[in-house]
């Protein structure tokens, strides 16, 4: 089950099977009330909201329907935090929704437009390359476009790949297809990363390694991280899952 922003009507649709084609953002949290929530957009359909939230919101609904697009998901109001059932198929399934997605909107509200002569280094210091669930989002898309803060085309991940490489310390082999790289190695991608709840550190790397673990906040990053490492050796001989351990 998905729910979908229509870009049309600004509305959520739901979906039990057969998704429709769809778009989907990757961007980092602002503050928790300038964003557009699931429950901002079941109550009020004209969203009333401002600032910077509402102006992502409208960015990547523009650029879908631009681009073709009559759905789009992203994060903040496409999950009903309120069911904890949805809650945890959500980020269960998160990885293969960005796998799946048509194209994904890397949005970078910290560097401004590529025209400006501290691009480089503005985009290699975006918050978004340091952030847990942003790694997944930017691994499992096969077509990735960086946006800047006005929403200005930067560049597809294709075309960029040795300024990623700098940015994430990721080899530019792996960001069309990392399957080949060792636990080990996808491991130390996260290990400089960080998330807002600590288990969500352990839960973002669920789809890099291809596992899948009940959710259960409240147990601990340290507890989390050892479930997945558990889950990781039993799918996989390699025992240098052993040697990581994240900054928990």
């Amino acid at each position: 089950m998905i729910w979908l922003i229509n870009v049309h009507s600004g509305k959520l649709e739901k979906f039990q099977n057969n998704f429709p084609r769809y778009a989907i953002l990757s961007h980092t949290w602002g503050e928790e009330k300038d964003e557009i929530h699931f429950g901002d957009i079941q109550k009020d359909h004209q969203l009333s909201k401002t600032g910077p939230g509402r102006i992502k919101f409208d960015g990547c609904c523009q650029q879908a329907k631009a681009d073709g697009f009559d759905y789009v998901w992203i994060d903040t109001c496409c999950i009903d935090k309120s069911h904890h059932t949805d809650y945890s198929e959500a980020i269960t399934s998160m990885f293969t929704w960005y796998q799946t997605a048509g194209r994904c909107y890397a949005y970078l509200a910290d560097v401004p437009d590529k025209a400006t002569s501290t691009f480089d280094n503005d985009f290699r210091r975006s918050r978004w390359h340091t952030r847990g669930w942003t790694l997944q989002e930017l691994l499992a898309p096969q077509d990735l476009v960086f946006y800047s803060q006005s929403w200005t085309k930067l560049g597809e991940k294709a075309s960029m790949t040795s300024m990623i490489e700098k940015a994430t310390g990721i080899p530019a082999q792996f960001l069309g297809g990392f399957r080949d790289a060792s636990v080990a190695q996808r491991m130390s991608w996260a290990a400089q990363r960080v998330t807002t709840r600590g288990e969500d550190m352990a839960y973002c790397l669920f789809g890099i390694f291809n596992v899948s673990l009940p959710i259960m906040y409240g147990e601990g990053a340290s507890a989390a991280f050892s479930r997945l490492q558990e889950a990781i050796l039993q799918r996989t001989p390699d025992a240098s899952i052993l040697a990581w351990g994240l900054d928990l």
